[in-house]
């Protein structure tokens, strides 16, 4: 298998609410929308990330079409969390988890997007 691409994709209530909030706050641009639809991409993340409006009628299965996903996380690494937990603590986002560091040495704090997507990121440090 040759994967030439990857995305993450992701229904919300509000498609233009979560592009905007990816592209202000953490440099995503968009590279191709239509009505319901948004798809992200970032030179950095290796995969674009796409919203969807929840409920489509084009999407499939469409057993599927209205869920949303609670309890989905959107991890970015990072070089450096604390001059990032610095910068979006500063733009007074709803931060649902604080910046705090696991005995296994993940260092990370989490925000949320206006669809109340969990966007979470990381940074590996030595175990303390």
């Amino acid at each position: 298998m040759n994967i030439t691409a990857s995305a993450i994709s992701l229904n919300v209530a509000d498609v233009s609410a979560s592009a905007l909030f990816l592209a202000e706050h953490f440099g995503f641009r968009e590279v191709m929308s239509q009505d319901g639809f948004a798809s992200l991409a970032h030179d950095d993340a290796g995969f674009n990330v796409v919203f969807l409006r929840a409920g489509l009628k084009t999407f499939k299965p469409r057993s599927h079409a209205g869920a949303v996903g609670p309890g989905l996380l959107v991890v970015f690494e990072v070089d450096d969390i604390d001059a990032e937990w610095d910068r979006l603590r500063s733009r007074n986002l709803t931060i649902p988890t604080p910046i705090e560091t696991e005995p296994w040495g993940e260092r990370y704090f989490q925000v949320l997007d206006p669809n109340g997507v969990i966007i979470q990121l990381v940074q590996w440090v030595q175990a303390p």
